[in-house]
């Protein structure tokens, strides 16, 4: 089960390392991990992890001790909004440029490059639509892939932010 844990940190030299140790020293399987700065010397780590409820909750805890962790949240416990994204580069022939060119226009992905031999494409969405649009693209002929961490906030009023 894939779990997405929220971390607001102080941007600090070193916080990202101690952030993803307290994940490895448990033998987490971290699916991604992303982080960036989020306001003037504050940044957030998102991670992904393949992992029960319970050991996430314990690890949880373990990064509220840490001294430049702000906060720290289990986006499992509520509804949230996740995008990966992936950029793609394609073998452009006349055979697939028609599909990829659809795939574009449906709201799947965007050309943002153009070659005399390759497209490059953005792609842009829940996890699960990247997945399904990279099976897609790949009987077309990617030459070149490379993919985001995944980001996420939680839905509606409530925010990830330091109190006070």
């Amino acid at each position: 089960m894939h779990l997405t844990v929220v971390a607001l940190v102080e941007d600090k030299p070193g916080v990202l390392e101690r952030v993803a140790s307290q994940f490895r020293r448990r033998s987490f399987n971290i699916v991604s991990v992303s982080a960036g700065r989020t306001a003037p010397g504050m940044s957030c780590i998102t991670v992904v992890v393949d992992s029960e409820k319970r050991a996430v909750d314990r690890v949880i805890a373990s990064l509220s001790k840490l001294v430049n962790v702000l906060q720290v949240e289990d986006l499992g416990d509520r509804t949230s909004v996740a995008r990966d994204m992936a950029l793609v580069k394609m073998a452009s022939t006349a055979a697939n440029r028609a599909v990829i060119q659809r795939m574009v226009a449906d709201g799947r992905g965007r050309i943002v490059d153009v070659g005399d031999r390759t497209l490059s494409i953005e792609l842009t969405g829940a996890p699960e639509q990247i997945d399904t649009a990279i099976r897609e693209l790949e009987d077309l002929g990617v030459i070149e892939m490379v993919r985001s961490g995944g980001i996420a906030l939680g839905r509606g009023d409530e925010t990830l932010k330091r109190d006070g």
